[in-house]
């Protein structure tokens, strides 16, 4: 009888590891921790980045305001000498629309004497005024001895924004633009200081400061229907400012250029510039009145720089 073979079958390993619920479930649990907690971290970091910035912020404003109230106690002393003296200075304001003629004009008179100080920025004319000499409405308004007047906007809405939307006939924008040099010199030879500045801000920070009204309730009341134009006819605006410049222009009457889209640049220096007018007494001598060349020029270099623009370009780029 032939013996069976008995073949036994090496048992089968399974080498591959099993899955350990338990495990799996412990480094899921430490993934959704680890999520968690880098998802409170980055919350936490945003919060103090936008913290830090606001403080920044803060912080730069506070130095900035605090530079400009050195140099308002020494408009102070030039207002002091006016009124010893019984001099008259009128300070005209232009400028296109958000070029900061507004905020200039209140760090200049904020802490001035308003007993001896008014700004004046008057409306369409009414039809008692439209019949009458057209530099009759703003004569009313000129300073006594003593005082200041400030012009948000003055007579010169005949040299730009009128022309530019046909609020004057060309009739009435020649005459005004023969005239006015001879109206200023007789003010300023009568004693009466007459400081022009032109406040000029770039297109792209135009139109940035525009998206600004837009978009802020508090804002949009400065925005009108002239502003919504103004970018549509940017070089309009350009060409009336230069022909502007180069009629009105004087050694006597001068037109001061601040360059305006740093908003701090531009109130300090116009400032510096205004204080440049009268040889006040007690002047703080650790204070710089010198403006910066970067932010100040004269109406003269304006008008060459403008005039460059148009022979290279053959249009005016800012």
């Amino acid at each position: 009888m032939e013996a069976a073979s008995s073949t036994t079958s090496a048992p089968v390993v399974d080498l591959k590891p099993k899955p350990n619920s338990t495990t799996d479930q412990k480094e899921t649990a430490v993934q959704l921790d680890f999520d968690a907690l880098k998802a409170k971290y980055d919350k936490i970091k945003s919060a103090y980045n936008a913290l830090k910035k606001e403080e920044s912020a803060a912080l730069r404003k506070y130095r900035q305001e605090s530079e400009i109230r050195a140099y308002a106690a020494e408009l102070i002393k030039l207002q002091h000498y006016l009124e010893t003296h019984a001099k008259r200075m009128i300070v005209v304001v232009e400028g296109r629309d958000a070029a900061g003629k507004g905020s200039v004009i209140r760090r200049l008179t904020r802490f001035m004497n308003q007993k001896h100080c008014r700004v004046v920025a008057l409306g369409k004319p009414t039809e008692e005024q439209r019949t009458q000499w057209f530099f009759q409405k703003y004569i009313s308004q000129f300073p006594r001895g003593g005082e200041v007047v400030v012009f948000d906007r003055s007579w010169y809405n005949r040299a730009m924004v009128e022309p530019v939307f046909n609020f004057c006939t060309e009739e009435e924008h020649q005459n005004f633009m023969r005239g006015v040099v001879g109206f200023e010199k007789d003010l300023v030879r009568q004693g009466t200081i007459l400081i022009k500045l032109y406040l000029s801000v770039s297109k792209e920070e135009q139109a940035k400061r525009f998206e600004v009204r837009h978009n802020d309730p508090l804002e949009q009341w400065k925005l009108s229907e002239v502003d919504l134009q103004a970018q549509e006819m940017w070089e309009q605006f350009s060409e009336v400012k230069y022909e502007m410049l180069k009629r009105t222009h004087t050694s006597e009457t001068p037109w001061t250029i601040v360059r305006s889209d740093h908003k701090h640049l531009a109130r300090l220096n116009a400032i510096r510039v205004i204080l440049n007018t009268v040889p006040y007494e007690n002047r703080d001598t650790n204070l710089n009145y010198v403006p910066d060349k970067k932010v100040i020029r004269s109406g003269a270099l304006e008008l060459e720089r403008l005039t460059q623009q148009r022979i290279k370009k053959g249009h005016f780029v800012n």
